[in-house]
């Protein structure tokens, strides 16, 4: 096609393209950046048909239902739209680029999906496939979970309100709306999905948990369910763990330069307590998981004791934590340390019992990792005695502390720069890094388009802080000191705060100035 060699050459966009055709066919054009498809219209049509007319129903408009199309003069596909969907065709023009990314998103909402009563590890043995009939809650329930999936959504959240059924997701730690229901579909709803997690459906009035196990074409997805009663009926918290996902390695998760290569000192001593510290959903698993991956090898023997198991890793002995049979974290990492291990991962500090066993272990020859929540490096030192575990053992045993946030990337595809004076950014941001005598930052801001969902940012990536124990450190830690100075003096001795470190991503063109303000104060 010519339009296309035009792109492809770089003499216009596909958006000029698409202007042209429009102004030749007297048709509108659409920008699907700035337009929400209509799920409804959109399901008017099957993939198939979506595929072969390469067009997307996109919404209705004064009784017509608008059909994007990358060619509104093909009369024959107009016809038969109009036929299978029984409404009057207005055919719109789009950005091509941006019509093939409706269309595969479209597709993706309507593969199919299976379940698999019990999590089996072998990959060669049949999976449990329900059986699909045409119930609306049936249908419902698919199409949330394939558009979680290929959303990248972490959490479903399924909510009935006073007058309707809202649905929303979070994606990159945000939560978006994404589908508002009648509330006459959520009593089934919530039925279907207590079933497949093997939940109570006539229990209402107390919270339950089950557990979903999915197959979504080639991919296997893990559902943590919760329900929990409210004032106008049972919330549904669904999180997702893709289990074909690819482990992401330390040099992946956005660490500086600097930070990992004091990092990977620490991690390779052969005993110490390390630890990662951040609020829920920081990513500090992930980050235990990837130090995990890199110390593990034939020669070590490596095991953890979750809650839940959140990834599988080969090479590595995982245990989950069972309250009600007696295995805590606790009277678990006491079996552990009988198992002769080289390294152990607890998922979590939760008591002073399994603080001090995790310290002691530390002091005889084992590299303990675990995770706790504070805000900085330096509140973990001061927590850790909070929990009653005496300055003597913390300073001996504590080898380095990783903090860590969150934040969203902006979309490679709509990111836009603009230039900011330094007088003006450094009224909003005193520390901004600034080199030199430059008198203006070229700088990125959020615009969203059809690829980010319009949110202007894809994906999510760490920013740290690592805090190296240092004989100084220790002192501190002897003297009780607080967390502010023993902050001031690990910045002293050369610590990248987190602060910094995402300031330097926003120097970078990573995220945005009001990215970073959203995690970090």
């Amino acid at each position: 096609m010519v339009g296309e060699t035009l792109v492809e050459l770089g003499y216009c966009s596909g958006e000029d393209v698409a202007r042209a055709i429009a102004d030749k066919t007297s048709t509108l054009f659409f920008s699907l950046s700035d337009y929400d498809v209509d799920i409804a219209a959109a399901n008017l049509i099957s993939p198939e048909v979506a595929t072969k007319y390469n067009a997307l129903p996109i919404g209705f408009e004064n009784g017509m239902l608008l059909v994007a199309m990358k060619n509104p003069g093909d009369i024959i596909a107009i016809e038969d739209l109009s036929i299978i969907t029984k409404h009057t065709i207005k055919p719109v023009v789009v950005n091509d680029m941006e019509l093939k990314a409706a269309l595969r998103r479209f597709l993706n909402i309507s593969a199919s999906i299976e379940t698999q009563e019990e999590v089996e590890e072998a990959q060669d043995e049949s999976i449990d496939v329900d059986v699909i009939d045409d119930k609306p809650a049936v249908q419902l329930a698919n199409q949330i979970l394939n558009q979680a999936v290929k959303a990248g959504a972490s959490d479903v959240h399924i909510e009935p309100q006073e007058k309707s059924l809202r649905i929303r997701f979070r994606i990159d730690g945000v939560l978006h709306e994404i589908i508002r229901q009648p509330m006459s579909i959520h009593p089934s709803l919530v039925s279907r999905i207590k079933v497949m997690a093997n939940m109570d459906i006539a229990e209402r009035r107390i919270p339950q948990d089950g557990r979903i196990t999915l197959r979504i074409e080639r991919n296997i997805i893990d559902v943590r369910v919760a329900s929990m009663p409210s004032a106008f009926g049972e919330k549904i918290t669904m999180r997702l763990l893709n289990r074909s996902d690819r482990l992401i390695t330390l040099q992946e998760l956005g660490f500086d330069e600097k930070q990992l290569e004091k990092y990977s000192e620490v991690m390779n001593l052969p005993y110490g307590f390390i630890l990662a510290t951040g609020p829920t959903g920081s990513g500090k698993s992930t980050t235990l998981y990837a130090t995990l991956a890199r110390l593990n090898s034939p020669d070590k023997n490596i095991i953890t004791l979750e809650d839940p198991i959140e990834r599988r890793m080969d090479g590595i002995t995982q245990v989950q934590v069972n309250v009600r049979a007696g295995l805590t974290f606790a009277s678990g990492l006491r079996s552990i340390l009988r198992s002769d291990p080289d390294t152990v991962m607890v998922g979590e500090i939760r008591d002073h019992e399994t603080a001090r066993i995790a310290v002691e272990s530390a002091l005889t020859g084992h590299l303990v990792l675990s995770t706790l929540h504070t805000n900085d490096a330096a509140g973990a030192v001061t927590r850790i005695g909070d929990m009653g575990i005496e300055p003597y053992l913390t300073a001996s045993s504590l080898v380095g502390v990783v903090a860590q946030r969150l934040v969203r990337v902006l979309c490679k595809e709509c990111k836009q720069p603009y230039l900011i004076s330094k007088d003006e950014i450094l009224n909003s941001v005193p520390d901004f890094p600034f080199d030199g005598y430059e008198r203006q930052v070229r700088l990125y801001k959020a615009k969203g388009c059809v690829y980010c969902n319009g949110t202007g940012y894809k994906g999510r990536m760490g920013i740290y802080e690592f805090l190296k124990i240092s004989e100084a450190i220790q002192k501190m830690i002897l003297k009780r000191s607080t967390a502010r100075e023993i902050h001031d003096i690990a910045i002293k001795e050369g610590m990248i705060s987190m602060r910094q470190h995402g300031l330097l991503k926003v120097k970078r063109g990573i995220t945005t100035v009001e990215e970073l303000l959203r995690v970090i104060i």
